[in-house]
């Protein structure tokens, strides 16, 4: 049952680069509808050999059954590929995952809000200098001390990056621990930390509801008719 949510998956996708509106799904302009070939049984068992840590199931199908990457939410799913004998996911900002890391358990909560808090407070103000290479050195040791803070490779042990937004918004699926196979939200850019997709109920969204729920919309959107502009 659970594989057969993948059934027919490819297929609705590649039929969409004909849909009428289909250049009007954010994205697509980007990925164009295409998606790797989906790996062999013993390419995904070199992979999680490779990484020592089997991946999310719903994961593991869509990998096997449907693509190793490409066309999807936003700027679509970063592909894994074997460069040079190793495995790797690329896109931007896939660097940002730790390979060595992903048995590790991902943290079951991010920094104490309240530090978060005092140190947005501190945030240098340009206006409260009178010289700009005062303001720029305070802010650069600002910087230090927040991504010190939000960006520890601590805080993505266990989570791999899977899709980015743009504007250095990413979003991440939890490979290991308590939150394994979920999905979830990187605005730390805009200093929002990372938290879980949450359905319309309040549930965790999983990587097969991320990816799915994204194709109804995108058949939505690529089959309405064009409009004149």
């Amino acid at each position: 049952m659970r594989e057969q949510q993948w059934n027919g998956v490819r297929r609705r996708v590649a039929e969409l680069d004909a849909g009428p509106s289909s250049d009007k799904v954010f994205g697509s302009l980007w990925h164009r509808w295409v998606l790797e070939d989906p790996l062999g049984d013993d390419e995904l068992a070199e992979l999680e050999a490779q990484l020592g840590v089997r991946l999310p199931e719903d994961y593991r199908d869509f990998l096997t059954r449907v693509g190793a990457g490409g066309a999807g939410p936003a700027y679509g799913v970063f592909p894994v590929r074997r460069v040079q004998g190793r495995w790797r996911w690329e896109g931007d900002g896939a660097d940002l995952a730790d390979p060595t890391a992903l048995a590790h358990p991902f943290p079951e909560h991010g920094p104490d809000p309240e530090a978060v808090d005092a140190l947005l407070a501190e945030r240098p103000e340009e206006e409260d200098f009178d010289e700009i290479e005062d303001f720029d050195d305070a802010a650069e040791a600002w910087d230090e001390r927040w991504d010190a803070l939000m960006f520890a490779p601590e805080r993505t042990a266990g989570a791999l990056v899977i899709s980015h937004l743009g504007c250095a918004q990413r979003e991440w699926l939890i490979i290991s621990g308590t939150h394994r196979g979920t999905v979830w939200s990187d605005r730390r850019v805009d200093d929002i930390d990372l938290a879980p997709l949450l359905d319309d109920a309040g549930t965790p969204v999983t990587f097969a509801r991320w990816y799915l729920d994204w194709l109804e919309q995108a058949e939505a959107t690529a089959r309405r008719p064009r409009t004149s502009e």
